[in-house]
């Protein structure tokens, strides 16, 4: 016991003298004690206790990494050899990493893998990969990625941000780029949720109303706002499926689309009323002759063509206004997606792309109903500014 307390004291004064490293070592030791004290549950006995209720022994750890916000953690996972031990530490991480490990393993199955991803086929500790291995990796996760993308849409969604990112699919002897819809939404208590998730070979309008049909047909309905980029599939898409919501240009791709229409060294000399006129409509007109004036009128033309989708954002209530008139959010939310399929390249199969691509929404959901509260929705039919 003495011991323990020196070990603590120990981690604690690691943690104020080196915050960062002493945070993991801290989160170490505590998740470690977390599979203690599950292992001594399930063996139902405690280190070396002799008792009748005893199901099973102790035989070592095992080391184990897992990847969070705080760097990889070190972990000793206790090892039962009467039955498998099951813990809720790797819950998550497990679905993510086996969803990573099936996709690899598929590729080096069919043949197609490179050094590399035998490097990685290496260091998962396997050497004999058979297709009955891979298969019984990957039903489970592709049942549950299943449920979860296809489950009913149960509350009201205000506002929803929809997003396409491409990844690589193998098909026979070439490969190509997929898009991946995304759809994400804010619920009318304020917290966010996945909402759906197809791949299709590129974006065009119909495929988007195909993808708004399906959330449709499971449930989506309250929506008021969609917000995305400037894709004119998503724009038209969003017109004929949702009559009555309004669709919201993420200013940001608007800032971005309008840079490619002016010489870097001028952006600097009309920036400033550009940002100001996104917040303010009464200051397009200026944003639009600054612009002429430094002869950039193909720039200016631009907020002639999207007017309409610049400010639908202000009919909500202002307090929702930094959230609701970008994509910020599906920008991290696709960048989790691109750090998890790197480590696969191009991948084997569609199904193994929406198996991983389905595993880390499922996380990254579960992080957002379980979390704070995106937004307060109590005024959302008030304090909005007419346009």
């Amino acid at each position: 016991m003495q011991d323990q307390l020196n070990m603590v004291e120990e981690l604690i004064s690691t943690f104020l003298n080196d915050n960062q490293e002493g945070k993991k070592q801290l989160i170490e030791w505590f998740l470690n004690e977390v599979m203690d004290r599950e292992a001594m549950d399930q063996i139902r006995a405690e280190w070396y206790e002799r008792s009748e209720q005893r199901k099973a022994h102790r035989n070592g750890k095992r080391k184990r990494s897992l990847k969070t916000s705080d760097g990889d953690l070190m972990l000793e996972k206790p090892q039962i050899p009467e039955f498998p031990f099951e813990t809720q530490v790797f819950d998550r991480y497990s679905r993510v990493e086996r969803a990573v490990e099936s996709a690899i393993l598929e590729s080096y199955i069919q043949g197609v893998s490179t050094r590399r991803v035998k490097s990685i086929v290496e260091t998962l500790g396997i050497r004999k990969v058979s297709p009955s291995y891979v298969s019984s990796l990957s039903s489970d996760l592709d049942q549950k990625v299943k449920e979860f993308l296809e489950r009913p849409i149960e509350k009201e969604i205000r506002y929803m941000y929809v997003d396409a990112t491409y990844i690589k699919v193998r098909q026979d002897s070439r490969y190509k780029s997929m898009a991946l819809y995304i759809a994400a939404g804010v619920r009318e208590d304020g917290y966010r949720e996945i909402l759906g998730a197809r791949l299709y070979d590129s974006e065009t309008e119909i495929d988007y109303e195909s993808f708004f049909d399906d959330l449709k047909d499971r449930g989506l309905r309250g929506l008021e706002l969609v917000i995305s980029d400037g894709h004119k599939g998503i724009r038209e898409a969003v017109l004929r499926s949702f009559p009555g919501a309004s669709w919201q240009f993420c200013h940001v791709h608007f800032i971005r689309n309008l840079m490619k229409k002016i010489p870097k060294k001028r952006w600097g000399s009309v920036s400033l009323i550009v940002k100001e006129s996104l917040e303010n409509p009464s200051l397009m007109p200026l944003a639009q002759q600054a612009l002429m004036d430094h002869g950039m009128d193909r720039a200016a033309e631009m907020y002639e063509r999207w007017s309409d989708s610049l400010y639908n954002y202000q009919s909500c209530p202002q307090q929702h206004w930094r959230r609701i008139r970008t994509t910020n959010m599906m920008e991290r939310l696709n960048y989790e997606i691109k750090r998890r399929t790197k480590k696969v390249g191009a991948f084997p199969s569609e199904k193994a792309l929406i198996r991983l691509a389905g595993a880390v929404l499922m996380d990254v959901n579960e992080e957002w109903i379980t979390g704070r509260k995106y937004l307060r929705m109590e005024e959302l039919h008030g304090g909005g500014v007419p346009l």
